[in-house]
């Protein structure tokens, strides 16, 4: 029957085609239909649970993702197929992180552990175990060591801790014990602070750290003292992410704000606003624009439609602080953002357990953004003014 309808469609068309190439028009009709239609992302789906971490490789050719499932994975960042996982931790896992070749892979878990793994072949090259949940992991430059940071754990603090893997060593020579541990311990009023995130700044001159008092801490990695303390958010900050040269980093927190600072000097550029939790932002790598992610807590998805809970990548411009795009399609928060260096594509994961890997189009590639125009009531202001200090500044000379 879909045979007759089909030949009978193409013969009031005039088609002249016999009977058994009428699948192939009605293929091509097909193709035509969807040629016009906007390109739809790929939808990776190999976690089981809420995604927690999204990062490309230095390269920008593979994508790791990590979730609540214990099993990280990785996948080729060009069409989405899945290459290989990581099996071997019994906990979720927080955080991952790639060395500059892609040759090892590091992963944080709430199992107290992290573990070194070989990227190309997926075995665990060595564990490294902690005293409580571990909440992050971060290369040093040149892939010699690493730091991870840690839960406070019954009587023990929260703690960073340095370890020394060197690439040119036998696994079987690396030490399980972290050549530098920092305690973390309470502060004045009692309350424990947490950290979230930990990142090598320029040349391993500083261990940069974020908390869950809104707090950024830069450290020294060879004797553990305090460089700096200052306080960027009022509420936890969810996520840091830096541009690749790392002169710049952005701050997601969950007082609805992700901020730009300058990392040299630690000054406040910009702020982005926004009317839920922001998990983590992203700064593009060679436009003026700035992805974050976020959206209404996971207690409250299952009463919140889609719309209302805001589950969507928000685009905003670096400079002007103005959001101008939105991309939809996941059915709870954004937990982790992920863009390729190369610039043209992006990865988003949720709490819905899916990854979306974005490409961008042509279009936005090659947009050019444009320059807000001050009001014409502003404009005469300043002309006038101009025009009165040129005054002044003549009648000086």
């Amino acid at each position: 029957l879909v045979l007759l309808d089909a030949f009978l469609s193409s013969w009031k068309r005039g088609c002249s085609c016999c009977c058994c190439c009428v699948c192939v028009c009605a293929r091509s009709e097909k193709k035509k239909k969807y040629k016009n239609e906007t390109m739809r992302p790929i939808l990776l789906k190999g976690h089981e649970r809420s995604i927690t971490v999204v990062k490309y490789n230095y390269d920008g050719d593979l994508l790791f993702t990590a979730s609540k499932d214990h099993v990280p994975s990785v996948w080729r960042a060009e069409d989405g197929g899945r290459l290989g996982t990581f099996a071997g931790h019994k906990g979720t896992i927080w955080d991952l992180d790639i060395d500059r070749f892609t040759t090892r892979v590091l992963t944080a878990s709430a199992d107290a552990s992290a573990r070194l793994w070989d990227a190309e072949t997926g075995e665990c090259i060595k564990v490294f175990s902690h005293r409580g949940p571990v909440r992050g992991v971060a290369w040093a430059d040149g892939s010699n060591s690493f730091a991870t940071i840690s839960d406070p754990f019954v009587d023990h603090n929260a703690q960073i801790s340095i370890y020394d893997i060197p690439q040119d060593a036998s696994p079987d020579d690396y030490d399980d014990t972290p050549r530098l541990e920092i305690d973390l311990p309470k502060t004045n009023d009692g309350k424990r602070v947490n950290p979230t995130n930990v990142v090598w700044l320029n040349l391993n001159e500083a261990l940069f750290v974020t908390f869950d008092n809104g707090s950024i801490r830069l450290y020294d990695p060879v004797t553990g003292d305090e460089l700096e303390e200052f306080f960027p958010h009022e509420k936890k900050i969810n996520r840091v992410s830096f541009n690749k040269e790392k002169t710049l980093f952005i701050t997601s927190s969950a007082d609805f704000t992700a901020k730009l600072y300058d990392v040299v000097n630690l000054h406040h550029l910009k702020t982005y606003k926004t009317e839920r939790p922001v998990n983590d932002a992203v700064i593009h790598p060679h436009k003026d624009h700035i992805l974050l992610g976020g959206g209404q807590e996971a207690m409250s998805v299952t009463t919140t439609r889609g719309d209302v809970g805001k589950f969507e990548t928000r685009f905003f411009h670096l400079v002007y602080e103005e959001e101008f795009g939105k991309v939809k399609g996941h059915f709870g928060p954004i937990n982790a953002i992920g863009i390729n260096p190369n610039g043209r594509s992006y990865a988003s994961g949720a709490e819905d357990g899916y990854v979306r890997l974005h490409f961008f189009d042509k279009s936005y590639l090659d947009m050019k953004d444009p320059v807000p125009e001050a009001p014409e009531g502003e404009e005469e202001e300043n002309d006038g003014y101009d025009e009165k200090n040129d005054d002044s500044s003549d009648d000086g000379q």
